[in-house]
């Protein structure tokens, strides 16, 4: 069973959909109770760090996802892979703190957002040179966690990774078939 975090900032729809087609159970939840019965949780997001973490904050979950996070694998997809992190310059908001590093703006001289198809980076096998689709303004630094990255005028952080605990900035949703297989192996354990 996987549990999505349903806190109103997730690409909701397209994560069910490819849960679905690895004929996947899950529950779209906030409440501990039902996300402690699940045995990996996803935590989706698009749009703004900073407001992103004041809606965790009001519905009253920031502890929450950090214990469950402590007791079940979690992944961590777009905004829900910042989250994962220290702090975000996007509205100066601390994160979960589950992985070290900082969020930043991109300042790669290309243009912002980093929208589009990019090549994956990694040592990893079941993640170099698979074509993803991208779409954020900002990047996760100072991480001893990035497991793979995508050339855009700077090496981007696509996927980090510590312990049962991954973060994929890319919409592996929206990412065809690689994209897919990214994601079932994350579910499956991860990379490492």
């Amino acid at each position: 069973m996987i549990g999505i975090v349903d806190y109103s900032l997730g690409n909701i729809q397209n994560i069910k959909n490819a849960l679905e087609k690895f004929d996947e159970d899950y529950i779209l939840s906030s409440r501990k109770e039902d996300l402690m019965s699940c045995d990996t949780i996803i935590l989706p997001g698009v749009g703004h760090f900073g407001e992103a973490m004041k809606t965790i904050e009001r519905l009253g979950i920031k502890e929450d996802l950090i214990t469950l996070a402590q007791e079940k694998p979690m992944i961590g997809i777009c905004l829900g892979m910042q989250l994962l992190f220290e702090h975000s310059a996007e509205g100066d908001a601390d994160g979960l703190g589950l992985l070290k590093g900082t969020v930043e703006r991109i300042d790669a001289g290309h243009p912002v957002p980093h929208l589009g198809w990019n090549t994956l980076d990694s040592g990893c096998t079941p993640l170099d040179q698979k074509d993803v689709y991208f779409i954020h303004s900002f990047m996760v630094t100072g991480s001893p966690d990035i497991i793979a990255t995508s050339e855009y005028g700077i090496d981007i952080p696509a996927v980090a990774q510590h312990g049962s605990i991954i973060g994929i900035q890319f919409h592996p949703e929206k990412s065809g078939e690689a994209g897919l297989d990214i994601l079932r192996t994350a579910i499956k354990g991860g990379f490492l």
